[in-house]
């Protein structure tokens, strides 16, 4: 089940470069799989670890390109909702 949730949260995540969007869905299935941990202790080893770095400064990748996929997805959850939608968020100000 958490797969075809991922997959449609991911679907429209779209990257020029196709290998960038492999790897984006294999970082993504890595957090996803260790909620609250650090890099490292999700991606298990160095090579994964430095993967995962590398991904995240990579310029090639952008924010828009990394969240158009989540954006996407709650688009299509508002748009088949017909009742009232709460939108929560933190506002810890320090």
């Amino acid at each position: 089940m958490m797969a075809d949730w991922l997959e449609t949260e991911l679907a429209a995540s779209d990257f020029e470069d196709y290998r960038i969007g492999i790897r984006f869905r294999k970082l993504v299935r890595q957090l996803w799989n260790g909620i609250g941990e650090s890099i490292p202790l999700v991606c298990q080893d160095w090579a994964n670890t430095k993967a995962a770095y590398r991904f995240l400064s990579n310029k090639k990748v952008s924010e828009r390109e990394i969240l158009q996929g989540h954006f996407a997805a709650t688009k299509e959850r508002f748009d088949e909702t017909d009742g009232p939608i709460l939108v929560l968020h933190d506002t810890h100000c320090t």
